[in-house]
């Protein structure tokens, strides 16, 4: 087995180029931090669902800057190899460019190596200010989860040829503005593989499929730990391991291999 190296994104973007799948993790301490480097797993989302699955809100935007500065610190700590990213929350971005570009730099200083934040074509010219900076980006189309009283509620998205219209140009308009990376939700399978197969960058699905370039899962639901109604897209890798570096490299070998997503589950 060749001596594993810290991840970036030249890699990231080879891994796309050549078909090899990304598997990533949303992670907010350092004990799984550790862990989840160690079984391999590709990228660490320190995602604003620390809201949900940490906090016990019902959506993510009760989070602050402090907290995911707080939480990223701890991530990142532990990790050695994983390509981290962190969540702007709500609030951090909606306002003015200058005042975006201070949160995220309060988030690589943490030791985050990108940022991701929700939104399409709007958000273009603040992605183009980010990396003009060197603040690599990540964005995310789909089902965008601050947005989810707008959206009413936890729905899939795309699902008319309008809808694909607005999220291919908005696909390509963050594209062309630098963003880095791609994170769609909640759409239909076909949907988010035409998207994936019309952009350049690495595309990362939940919820949208198995045509994207890799997978996330919200940790705290792949360990089948998070209570309520789960997802349908989710399965608990916990089933039939005996411990959760097991499921946690279970996951990871899935994701590699294709065997997970299943295109035929979609929605909550």
């Amino acid at each position: 087995m060749s001596e594993r190296h810290p991840m970036t994104l030249h890699r990231l973007k080879q891994m796309h180029a050549v078909g090899e799948k990304i598997s990533m993790l949303t992670c907010y301490d350092a004990a799984f931090a550790r862990l989840l480097d160690e079984s391999g797993v590709d990228a660490l989302l320190v995602g604003d669902s620390l809201g949900m699955v940490v906090q016990g809100h019902a959506t993510t935007l009760p989070v602050t800057m402090a907290q995911s500065v707080y939480h990223t610190e701890c991530v990142t700590r532990a990790n050695r190899f994983s390509w981290v990213i962190t969540d702007m929350p709500f609030g951090s971005y909606q306002g003015t460019i200058e005042q975006a570009i201070e949160h995220a730099a309060q988030l690589m200083k943490a030791g985050a190596h990108m940022v991701k934040l929700e939104g399409g074509a709007w958000a273009a010219p603040l992605v183009r200010a980010l990396v003009e900076r060197g603040i690599p980006v990540c964005g995310h189309l789909g089902f965008t989860p601050q947005s989810v009283f707008s959206l009413g509620g936890y729905r899939i998205q795309g699902r008319d040829a309008v809808a694909v219209q607005v999220l291919q140009a908005d696909a390509l308009a963050l594209e062309a503005a630098g963003a880095s990376l791609l994170v769609l939700e909640l759409l239909p399978a076909t949907v988010a593989r035409s998207l994936t197969s019309q952009l350049s960058i690495p595309v990362i699905g939940i919820g949208a499929g198995s045509g994207c370039s890799g997978q996330v899962l919200v940790l705290h639901d792949m360990l089948g730990v998070s209570g309520g109604r789960q997802p349908r897209f989710v399965r608990n890798f916990m089933q039939g391991q005996n411990d959760i570096r097991a499921a946690v490299q279970c996951y990871v070998a899935d994701v590699k291999s294709g065997r997970f997503p299943d295109d035929t589950l979609h929605g909550y």
